[in-house]
């Protein structure tokens, strides 16, 4: 007698995980673009074509409309311009997550963001060890951050040694970590607060909110309040890329309808459509319809993230790795990762970043808050808690942040993210390759 074949996966239950296993695999390749990217500018900013790649990267642009001329180089675009669609995308993946997905419920979410704490007080905290009292003082959140691209990239190498448990809480925590960078940058990152713009961003969000709330689907109708969003946080002191954020938390993440109460509706229509002469003149009518009933299980924000996801994932941070990653080495030697400023960032990224991550982890866990995500070995917390440390994208981006007119520092600065997240990468990936492996739950438990 052959064996039967399994019984069909429930096509809701596809479509529940779809978005899920979409993402993993996004951010896993993404993250080997941003390495490919970060290696060629440090390859191309100490090759023959140095002058090239600064030339690029520096070249002055300028921008007139209305009588207002705006003039900003390339690596400025980047990094205020289309670094606000990463937020954007940023800013919507945490809403999903905390309205519909692994931080929906206060139970859920307690792990991971006490793990998160833990990865961003502790990094900082060896940072200002190092840099107390030095001009570099104000670079203190730069080992705060956490990659989710590279990490998860990372681990997606690990799949027969990382349970999927392990997975979902490495980007819970991102996320909370993703958090705390964009709190740490509006609070003390901004060039002079003016009043009177801050005031009218405020009416601007108080828009987007109310677009939110009467289920705004139209997409020119966000993009030109953010771009407005964008303009008035820019004049008001708060660096203007939060306005991504922003915005991707107005944009509408649950569906109007319920799922099976729409496919219910859509099979007797297509029941009746089948039953029917065909009638090629009305066909696009009902297919139309069909359609627009499927978008009132889609929420908008599903659709934003599956239309800007790629573009970000695979050019926009990219590119931002590619602009500034770019050291020259010329005249450096060993002794300069001995400073304080790069010291205290190696440091706080691979030691900072695991001994938060797991102490905090295991304290919760101690404390009852929590058990270990999918009964993980502690050996195997420490490996993920390791491969937090890689900070990279965040991390340059607070950077350029911190150290403006500084460039000495800032080169400084960016030694030490590539050295420590390099370290935390490498080491992280042999401890969870060459520890113990997940335990297999079986079916029925």
């Amino acid at each position: 007698m052959e064996p039967r074949p399994p019984p069909p996966v429930p096509a809701l239950f596809k479509v529940a995980l779809a978005p899920l296993q979409a993402f993993f695999k996004l951010e896993a390749s993404s993250g080997i673009l941003l390495a490919l990217c970060a290696v060629g500018a440090m390859v191309w900013a100490n090759s023959p074509w140095a002058a090239s790649y600064t030339g690029l990267f520096d070249a002055p642009l300028a921008l007139e409309a209305a009588g207002a001329r705006g003039a900003f180089t390339v690596r400025e675009l980047i990094n205020d311009g289309l670094m606000t669609f990463f937020f954007f995308v940023v800013g919507m993946e945490i809403k999903r997550e905390l309205s519909a997905g692994e931080l929906r419920t206060p139970a859920r979410a307690m792990l991971p963001l006490i793990a998160a704490l833990g990865g961003m007080v502790v990094p900082a905290v060896l940072y200002l060890a190092f840099n107390a009292g030095t001009p570099a003082v104000g670079g203190w959140a730069i080992p705060m951050a956490t990659d989710i691209a590279f990490s998860i990239g990372c681990l997606t190498l690990l799949r027969a040694r990382v349970s999927h448990a392990l997975v979902v809480f490495l980007t819970a925590l991102a996320i909370f970590d993703d958090i705390g960078g964009i709190l740490v940058i509006a609070f003390f990152y901004g060039t002079g607060v003016h009043v009177e713009w801050l005031l009218a961003a405020g009416g601007i969000a108080a828009v987007l909110a109310a677009c939110n709330f009467f289920y705004l689907r139209n997409g020119v109708v966000y993009g030109l309040l953010g771009a407005a969003l964008w303009y008035a946080m820019h004049h008001g002191g708060v660096h203007a890329t939060l306005a991504g954020v922003a915005l991707g938390l107005c944009i509408p993440a649950r569906p109007t309808r319920r799922g099976r109460e729409v496919l219910t509706e859509l099979s007797r229509y297509i029941t009746r459509l089948v039953e029917e002469p065909e009638d090629e003149a009305v066909r696009g009518a009902q297919l139309l319809h069909i359609e627009e009933q499927l978008e009132d299980i889609e929420p908008p924000l599903n659709r934003f993230v599956h239309l800007l996801h790629g573009w970000v994932a695979f050019g926009i941070v990219p590119l931002f790795a590619l602009a500034n990653s770019g050291i020259s080495l010329e005249g450096m030697s060993l002794a300069d990762l001995a400073k304080p400023l790069p010291l205290g960032i190696i440091v706080g990224l691979f030691v900072g970043k695991q001994a938060g991550i797991f102490l905090f982890t295991w304290g919760a866990v101690k404390a009852g808050v929590s058990t270990m995500p999918g009964g993980a070995q502690a050996s195997q917390v420490h490996g993920v808690a390791v491969v937090a440390g890689i900070g990279f994208t965040v991390a340059l981006f607070v950077a350029t942040l911190a150290f403006p007119g500084h460039p000495e520092l800032l080169i400084e600065a960016k030694l030490g993210i590539l050295l420590g997240s390099l370290l935390s990468a490498v080491v992280g990936y042999l401890l969870l390759r060459f520890g113990p492996a997940p335990k297999v739950v079986p079916a029925s438990a």
